[in-house]
């Protein structure tokens, strides 16, 4: 059975994103996604010209399911201030999935940035998509301007502590200080 372009690539990234959060870009070979794939490697090659335009794809892929998330888990609080609290419980909930690895973005930039300026263009327009988001939920709830790049690095060092210490317990700390940070501007 034939598989359609958009299909094919959408199974190849599904299975390079695994891999490389699993394993790390550099020690997953072409041959494990076209294992994990299902795909051959002809293929996976006819829709992507490299192993950096995979990684790109797979960048690309990482960014919607992240505001997909962030974007499900804002919208369900009830208020502007519970939108940017809201942030950290979208984290609480991601840390606490068995194959948690920290961000996939900071993984990838930590491995190739340094020697692909596409991946770390990809990885700082991610960041900074992240910054503008929160900026526009602080401006929202009536915030001081300062405290979106405050509130950005809580979230930020949240993820990276989770992953080093395996605990959850980062997305709670990160939102109570995030309170603290809101209460002290002004809002409670």
């Amino acid at each position: 059975m034939a598989v359609d372009e958009h299909t094919a690539r959408e199974v190849v990234v599904r299975a390079a994103d695994e891999l490389f959060y699993a394993r790390g870009v550099q020690a997953v070979g072409m041959d494990a996604v076209r294992t994990a794939s299902g795909l051959p490697l002809k293929r996976i090659y006819g829709l992507f010209a490299s192993k950096d335009e995979l990684v790109l794809a797979v960048l690309a892929y990482r960014r919607s399911l992240w505001e997909t998330g962030l974007a499900a888990a804002t919208e369900r609080a009830a208020d502007p201030r519970g939108r940017v609290l809201a942030v950290f419980d979208f984290l609480d909930e991601w840390f606490r999935e068995p194959d948690f690895r920290g961000c996939g973005f900071v993984n990838i930039y930590g491995e190739l940035g340094a020697c692909s300026g596409e991946v770390a263009d990809a990885v700082r327009r991610q960041k900074e998509h992240f910054q503008d988001h929160v900026r526009r939920m602080v401006e929202e709830a009536g915030l001081p301007a300062y405290v979106a790049p405050q509130v950005a690095l809580l979230a930020e060092g949240a993820q990276t502590t989770a992953a080093i210490s395996g605990s959850p317990e980062a997305a709670r700390q990160a939102r109570a200080a995030a309170e603290t940070l809101l209460d002290a501007a002004g809002t409670s």
